[in-house]
């Protein structure tokens, strides 16, 4: 094992994303550059491509394609609209309340999307100019909307969850995804807490609004329940063992299917779109996944992840000042790389120094998951946040000013849940899902 041919192997991938290659293929072409100079020109090709084949070969990972199908039905059968409704119904008397509104949009719209981009644009369109005729600032309302959508990434079902279970070698779905729920909830509230405070001193009020009837809460609620109930059937058959996380995601798909139908905001042109979209992305997700296999192989045959603990460790045997050198490390990859390829190539680095400091696989997932998810809303990569402002029309300059505030709580948050492991374990405990 020649640990520089492993420094080579990072040194070209980097300069490949500088070079604003597309990350697949970054990770693809630098891992094939560095096995040719250590295997034979046939022997390198077919160790790639056997290892693209075994890493999507994974009976989990078709519970992928089959929930971004369910997320994209339900981006365009209607829902955004009706959980909005439910959120202001809950948080619409806060000072800021249209901002709590988009927080609370995102937790619920991600959660059924399991996509934060999804969310962004969806809460977003319908947010945008309700905010902007109250008299928010719009680079605080983009700043709200773009913080809180990755919260839907840690609640379930969540496609991140399912991608760490397979590259992690096998952790248990249900358990991940019962985990899941406080951490998401708590990037949520960090968010409100956040909102509620600049909104008071900006003077954000909620303006006199006529209460509502009984009649018009209960409409409220019965439009959203079954947008909301998806979760439960989902997530309640996986952790009652009626069905697989794969086999929930179809039945995900039959949900929201028969939902947009009762909403009638399907028709076949619309399906038809659904179903390129779907195909897209989940080509997109698969490519990354195998490529990233290639590069785990190449890694561990040149010994890097090893290379790479022992430096670390040499740093300081303290766990305290690992898990937070390692925070630091990923804060900063999430900045340049996305959730998705970061969690495939930094996972098998990352996780053996954490299990042997003691740290519960499910415990790292959540704290990985809600570090990258960091990423997502911060230049120069962060894909939330160029969504999030294309919707709203705000300049990116101004954005990141006002996004600041979110991401200096969100990481305090990040600490209460790497050093507090029952934030993470507490759930799936009581559930008798881990010991």
């Amino acid at each position: 094992m020649d640990l520089s041919i492993g420094f080579w192997l990072l040194c070209l991938f980097m300069a490949m994303i500088i070079f604003s290659v597309p990350i697949a293929i970054a990770i693809a072409m630098s891992s094939l550059i560095i096995m040719f100079t250590i295997l034979p020109f046939d022997v390198a090709i077919m160790t790639a491509g056997q290892k693209i084949v075994t890493g999507i070969d994974s009976f989990s990972l078709l519970a992928i394609p089959f929930f971004i199908l369910a997320g994209n039905i339900m981006n365009r059968g209607g829902i955004a609209g009706r959980l909005v409704n439910f959120a202001k119904l809950l948080v619409g008397r806060l000072p800021g309340s249209l901002a709590h509104v988009n927080i609370l949009s995102n937790m619920m719209f991600g959660a059924v999307s399991g996509s934060a981009v999804a969310s962004a644009a969806a809460v977003g369109k319908t947010l945008s100019p309700e905010l902007q005729k109250e008299g928010y600032d719009k680079s605080f309302s983009t700043a709200v909307n773009v913080a809180s959508c990755p919260a839907g990434l840690l609640i379930p079902p969540s496609n991140s969850l399912i991608v760490f279970s397979v590259v992690s070698g096998g952790t248990s779905v249900a358990a991940l995804f019962i985990a899941g729920y406080v951490p998401g909830i708590l990037m949520g509230l960090s968010c409100m807490a956040v909102a509620y405070f600049i909104a008071k001193r900006k003077g954000y009020v909620q303006k006199h609004e006529e209460k509502k009837s009984i009649k018009d809460i209960f409409k409220i609620v019965w439009d959203a329940t079954p947008s909301l109930g998806l979760i439960v059937v989902v997530i309640g058959g996986i952790i009652g063992g009626v069905f697989t996380a794969t086999e929930g995601a179809c039945i995900a798909v039959l949900y929201s299917f028969i939902l947009s139908l009762c909403y009638r905001s399907l028709n076949i042109k619309l399906l038809k779109t659904i179903c390129i979209e779907t195909t897209e992305i989940t080509g997109i997700m698969l490519f990354l996944i195998g490529a990233s296999t290639i590069m785990s192989w190449a890694m561990a045959f040149t010994g890097l992840p090893a290379m790479i603990s022992e430096w670390m460790l040499s740093i300081s045997d303290n766990p305290i000042i690992i898990f937070i050198l390692m925070n630091v490390i990923l804060l900063i990859i999430g900045m340049f790389m996305d959730l998705t390829p970061a969690l495939l190539i930094f996972t098998p680095i990352f996780m053996p120094i954490a299990t042997s400091l003691g740290m519960h696989p499910i415990h790292f997932a959540m704290m990985i998951i809600f570090n990258l998810c960091i990423g997502i809303a911060t230049p120069p990569v962060g894909t939330a946040l160029f969504v999030g402002c294309s919707v709203s029309g705000a300049k990116i300059e101004s954005v990141i000013k006002s996004i600041l505030p979110f991401c200096l709580v969100l990481m305090f948050t990040l600490l209460l849940i790497t050093f507090i492991p029952s934030i993470s374990l507490f759930l799936p405990k009581a559930l008798g899902l881990i010991n």
